[in-house]
């Protein structure tokens, strides 16, 4: 008789995202249909960089780099996922220790193989706790649900560690063309409208720039922002700036804003001679 599932149940359903399979869905579609007739015709990125607050708020500007992801639908089939911690502080980049993670689209499975590939790493770790009300992480998934047919997920959600630590960890699950590298990052936090814009441009430039030195205050999430640039740089991805508005130009005021940023990273294409 086959053993039940270990799964990952969805926290900030209905808070972060619509609760109701339905009602997520059309919303889905609805973000993704806008921001496929804006785009124009691209290569499939190898990573992305997309925000991870309120629907509402960042959702359109996630769209518009997972609109990227549908003429690879079916090849991409494992996702590496990275997010900062909020709510657990943890050392290192932490798996969750279970075998699925829910939506209200359904169950996404871990990679065991993957899994078992990086547990050798000192800097990774299992903590249930970090990943149990992290929001990070768990946002993207359902935009990965439409947007790829099926694929199995590798979910690190990173606390404390070094932006080579996260380069380690991306090289051994850099794969072929069937994963796909997903950082959650969101950019300034509480400032006003144009002093958001400002510093959200100079932090667009750092990434596009791939710099090393990025800050918690320009990008929560840092931290897997630096590493994926550092893995960047060595394999000589191209990076685009896919979108960059903040919640004043979306549902919020303009008073205190939360930045948005999504970018596209390209491998370079193979030598035709």
């Amino acid at each position: 008789m086959s053993q039940s599932l270990s799964v990952r149940a969805p926290a900030v359903a209905g808070l972060f995202y619509p609760g109701a399979n339905r009602e997520l869905a059309q919303s889905l579609a609805e973000m993704l249909g806008a921001a496929a007739h804006e785009a124009p015709e691209r290569a499939v990125p190898k990573a992305i960089i997309a925000p991870h607050a309120g629907y509402i708020y960042s959702g359109p500007v996630a769209a518009s780099v997972y609109a990227l992801l549908a003429p690879a639908r079916r090849r991409l089939s494992r996702v590496v996922l990275l997010g900062p911690t909020h709510r657990v502080a943890v050392r290192g980049l932490a798996l969750p220790g279970c075998e699925a993670f829910a939506t209200p689209l359904g169950m996404v499975r871990v990679d065991v193989p993957s899994v078992e590939a990086i547990r050798k790493l000192p800097q990774v770790v299992v903590s249930a706790q970090a990943h149990a009300l992290e929001h990070s992480l768990e946002v993207h998934l359902p935009f990965l649900q439409v947007v790829l047919e099926q694929f199995t997920l590798v979910p690190l959600a990173v606390g404390q560690a070094s932006a080579q630590e996260v380069a380690e960890v991306l090289d051994l699950l850099w794969g072929g063309p069937e994963t796909l590298v997903v950082v959650s990052s969101d950019l300034s936090h509480y400032l006003g409208y144009h002093d958001a814009q400002a510093l959200d441009r100079a932090t667009a430039q750092a990434i596009l720039a791939l710099k090393p030195d990025l800050t918690h205050e320009q990008a929560c999430g840092a931290t897997p922002v630096t590493g994926l640039a550092q893995v960047a740089r060595r394999r000589a991805l191209k990076p685009e700036l896919i979108d960059l508005r903040n919640s004043g130009d979306t549902a919020g005021d303009k008073n205190r804003v939360v930045g948005y940023g999504s970018f596209a990273f390209y491998e370079p294409l193979p030598d035709a001679r």
